[in-house]
């Protein structure tokens, strides 16, 4: 009882952290004594930011100065914007640059993916074209057929005197271990883990994960989105039959804010393989379109929940609608407020989540969520056809975020994430052109549905709602 008692001192005073969670933390620790404290010391604790992401390469870059030059133009109202609509999100922009140094690029060409053969068969064609150098980053890359491709594909560019660099997610990839990549590092490619074990079974950085999906090909071409590498991500999986998300294929400048982050994770990660600033992961980029965007990241390093704020200023700045796609949504209450706010003021307010849990806790908690936000007059709708990924939102037709950070704790404060924030109105549309085919495979939980569940359900509901600030 002692070490109990001394144990919650330490969670209320030193942690700090949200009273939602110390409560749930003081729940766990008092209902499993001991034990409960294990877990906290592998889940609970939080990360110490200093010098977490370090790279000296930014300032050769000229970002620095990019975006310090946006900044004072958005402020004195003389920053161009290649289309009208813009400047009603120049608020966004700023606290994008001021919060995450995310620079607006705006020449920029799009292609959306939706289905993971169509996505994996363009990555494995611009691999193969690859000159320079490939950089490769996944929270979980299984070597399975598709990652056994994606490797062969590699090798094959290895012996042409391409530089490869893999970078995978130590709990996302657990089955997954250095030498796994043994032939394709004989041949000069290098291969690093995030936050590694210190012995097996024992990681105590294990709830701080690097969720972030991100291809860079010779400077040039850039992949984010919510796709990971497994057979699963092409439909192949019994259980959750076809996999629906939503990745994209990025030519642009926007392409250098995504190689920034891979060498600084790469950076973080790696001991005896670090990168220094060199022209060839930067080249000059001819203009490909005209799509603006920002490439935004956030994790436990940051000082403010990024994704989290931009999520909830587009929301407040919806006039007519807001299209949201997430596999986990397990808001904090000032989402659910935004939420509710834009419902109520008339904003059609429409989500979809899946159907198929691949975590019970999880997929209760959220179906407890979005019960109350139907109340509120929101649509909700269940994914039928398979099990939805996709991590995207969008508004009014004019700007839209897809990236890799669901709507849930975990992505908004504890897993490292990335987005591309798009302001462009056509590549909206054709987004929410894809929400709404999306509907066509869908159920809708109606406020009737949800007032006649089970006990059975409520009591599931109240169970995993209570562990939430956790999960």
């Amino acid at each position: 009882m002692l070490l109990n008692i001394l144990f919650a001192l330490v969670i209320i005073f030193l942690e700090r952290k949200k009273p939602s969670s110390t409560w749930a933390w003081l729940l766990v620790l008092f209902f499993i004594p001991f034990f409960g404290f294990v877990l906290y010391l592998l889940l609970g604790r939080q990360l110490r930011k200093k010098h977490l992401f370090r790279w000296d390469g930014q300032k050769d870059i000229g970002i620095d100065k990019l975006i310090s030059y946006q900044i004072e133009a958005i402020k004195n109202e003389e920053l161009e914007f290649r289309t009208e609509h813009m400047k009603e999100y120049n608020h966004l922009i700023y606290m994008n640059l001021t919060t995450n140094y995310a620079v607006l690029t705006q020449d920029n060409d799009i292609q959306v993916f939706s289905d993971g053969s169509d996505k994996f068969e363009a990555l494995i064609h611009d691999i193969l074209a690859a000159k320079n150098h490939i950089h490769i980053q996944y929270y979980i890359f299984k070597l399975d057929n598709l990652g056994q491709r994606i490797v062969n594909a590699l090798q094959k560019k290895a012996r042409q005197g391409v530089k490869i660099r893999i970078l995978y997610d130590e709990m996302g990839s657990r089955r997954v271990k250095k030498h796994h990549f043994k032939d394709l590092l004989e041949l000069g490619a290098e291969v690093e883990v995030f936050f590694p074990s210190i012995l097996p079974l024992i990681n105590p950085r294990l709830n701080f994960r690097n969720h972030r999906k991100i291809v860079v090909i010779d400077g040039r071409i850039g992949y984010t989105g919510g796709f990971n590498v497994g057979d699963e991500y092409l439909g192949l999986s019994d259980r959750f039959g076809y996999w629906r998300d939503t990745h994209l294929r990025i030519e642009g400048s926007a392409v250098h804010p995504l190689q920034t982050r891979f060498l600084l994770d790469w950076n973080q990660a790696s001991t005896h393989h670090q990168i220094d600033y060199s022209d060839r992961y930067f080249p000059i980029i001819p203009q490909k379109g005209n799509v603006a965007l920002q490439i935004v990241s956030s994790g436990p390093d940051t000082e403010w929940e990024v994704i989290k704020n931009n999520y909830l200023r587009l929301i407040s700045n919806a006039q007519k609608f807001v299209y949201i796609q997430s596999p986990y949504f397990i808001p904090d209450d000032s989402f659910m407020d935004a939420i509710r706010i834009a419902a109520l003021s008339g904003v059609d307010v429409r989500i979809m989540i899946p159907n198929k849990p691949d975590h019970l806790f999880v997929y209760w908690a959220t179906y407890s969520y979005v019960g109350q936000l139907v109340q509120a007059g929101a649509k909700v709708y269940h994914y039928e056809k398979g099990f939805i990924h996709a991590k995207m939102i969008v508004v009014d037709d004019e700007v839209a975020s897809v990236g890799t950070a669901n709507i849930d704790v975990r992505s908004f404060s504890l897993n490292f994430e990335v987005n591309a924030l798009i302001y462009d109105r056509v590549l909206a549309h054709q987004l929410a052109e894809l929400f709404e085919s999306d509907i066509l495979d869908c159920s809708e939980l109606t406020p009737e549905i949800y007032a006649n569940r089970s006990n059975f359900i409520k009591f599931k509901e109240s169970l995993s709602r209570l562990l939430s600030p956790i999960l």
